[in-house]
């Protein structure tokens, strides 16, 4: 089994910037690519960046690209989003989730481990 934990939500104003992190334990060493997803009320979880663990190579949906960054610190089995310039659009519940397959891309299906999810309000 994989755990997957979220930290580092808030509350910003247009224009600031978070940083959240997600650590993983158990089996973590399974897990061939990171990613993060969101979901506003009302609205589906969508695809926000992921990570491949072995070559750090990373894939962002347009809405983000250039304001978010996906990293991660291999020592610490955490992976981390930056997001500067946050827009309220921004606004969600951001989850961590963790892919064991070869490959996995956009759809929350692909992916086996979540974490709890952690708030980002974006206010105008």
């Amino acid at each position: 089994q994989v755990q997957l934990v979220e930290s580092g939500g808030g509350s910003v104003q247009t224009g600031g910037s978070l940083r959240l992190s997600c650590t993983a334990s158990g089996r973590s060493f399974s897990m061939n690519l990171m990613a993060w997803f969101r979901q506003a009320p009302g609205k589906e979880r969508e695809f926000v960046a992921r990570l491949r663990w072995s070559t750090g190579i990373t894939y962002y949906t347009d809405s983000v690209k250039g304001r978010f960054t996906i990293s991660r610190d291999n020592a610490k089995n955490t992976v981390f989003l930056q997001m500067d310039s946050l827009k309220p659009e921004d606004t969600a519940v951001y989850y961590c989730t963790g892919c064991s397959r070869i490959a996995c891309y956009d759809s929350p299906r692909e992916y086996a481990y979540w974490g709890q999810g952690t708030q980002v309000t974006v206010s105008s």
